[in-house]
């Protein structure tokens, strides 16, 4: 298994980490087996193993940190807080408060005493980063956390996180998780580069675009929704939306290109990620121990520039083919009255 940098933590990382998002009530039920799984994983070689408290609301939690007894000190363990753990509103958001508690919770049901990487899982308008980044200080100081880092920041709110650090005294993020595939590019326009400009180690998430790139789903067919793509993504799947429609055109011809560098679909998707050299990991996020070995074998695959090319001229760098895709939308793009001056 290949490794890299973590940004500037001097902690050195696989280049495959394990997702493991689906380990639990919203993918793999079977406890004893994603136990498993996630131990095939390090037997593999993957040493960065990524989760977050909403995960199956702790579940997926909860089975790493049973899976990690004994191993614990062979992980890179990164967890995230952002989401609603419950109906209060103050258990949410990226507050001083709720950071405090969730961290706390995520410790416990990790059995661990430290979290090597906290991340912020998405942007709060609603709390000063000021705010956010104290916090998360507080707790790198105070040893429960080892290093810091955000996911789904637009490049713009990079900047302000690095500037604010500066000129406040607090930990820089160390790190940046987006979604990155070859069918939503959108973060080669700015938040790899940078990233790169500041040094900060990228972990790019969904790979093969939540199962897009595995080439089960052809023009057709329909697509298999288990509850979390039903009830949390659907608009990845909504035939009525012309960016989905164009993925089944992509599909093919990747399938093609694929076939002719003697790839697999999966393989080539994973290996288009790795090959931009703003990555430092790229999460993998299987169900299931045979998806896993699959997904293994594509770790030391590099694609040569004339597949790269082809994958651009399908695809072109900086493109999102469903804009519906991302999974954060700026405030005064997603409520029409923060464009609208107040009349009266």
């Amino acid at each position: 298994m290949r490794t890299d940098l973590l940004g500037r933590t001097g902690i050195t990382v696989s280049r495959l980490a394990l997702g493991t998002m689906m380990l639990g009530a919203w993918g793999n039920r079977d406890r004893e087996e994603a136990v498993r799984l996630v131990h095939t994983a390090l037997d593999a070689g993957i040493n960065l193993v990524d989760t977050a408290d909403m995960y199956s609301a702790g579940e997926s939690e909860a089975i790493l940190g049973e899976a990690l007894k004994g191993r614990r000190d062979e992980v890179v363990l990164a967890t995230k807080v952002h989401f609603p753990m419950g109906q209060d509103p103050n258990r949410r958001g990226n507050s001083r408060r709720w950071i405090r508690q969730a961290v706390e919770e995520s410790l416990r049901r990790l059995d661990t005493d430290r979290i090597d990487l906290y991340q912020i899982h998405r942007p709060d308008p609603a709390t000063d980063l000021d705010e956010t980044l104290g916090v998360l200080s507080d707790l790198v100081r105070e040893g429960k956390v080892l290093a810091i880092g955000s996911s789904d920041f637009p490049a713009e709110h990079m900047v302000e996180a690095r500037w604010t650090a500066e000129r406040r005294g607090h930990v820089p993020f160390h790190t940046e998780q987006p979604p990155y595939s070859i069918l939503m590019r959108g973060v080669e326009r700015s938040v790899l580069p940078t990233a790169q400009r500041y040094g900060i180690g990228v972990l790019t998430w969904s790979p093969l675009a939540s199962g897009w790139l595995t080439g089960r789903w052809r023009r057709g067919a329909e697509p298999e929704l288990n509850d979390f793509r039903r009830n949390l993504i659907p608009h990845k799947f909504d035939p009525s939306l012309p960016g989905n429609a164009r993925k089944h055109d992509v599909v093919e011809g990747l399938t093609g290109i694929a076939a002719e560098a003697g790839l697999s679909l999966t393989h080539l998707a994973l290996a288009f990620v790795l090959s931009h050299p703003g990555v430092t990991s790229a999460i993998i996020g299987p169900r299931t121990p045979g998806q896993l070995t699959d997904l293994l074998a594509a770790a030391d695959v590099t694609l040569d520039d004339a597949t790269l090319d082809r994958i651009d001229a399908l695809v072109p760098p900086g493109t999102d083919l469903n804009p519906a895709d991302a999974d954060w939308t700026p405030p005064h793009l997603a409520d029409a009255s923060l464009r609208r001056r107040a009349r009266g």
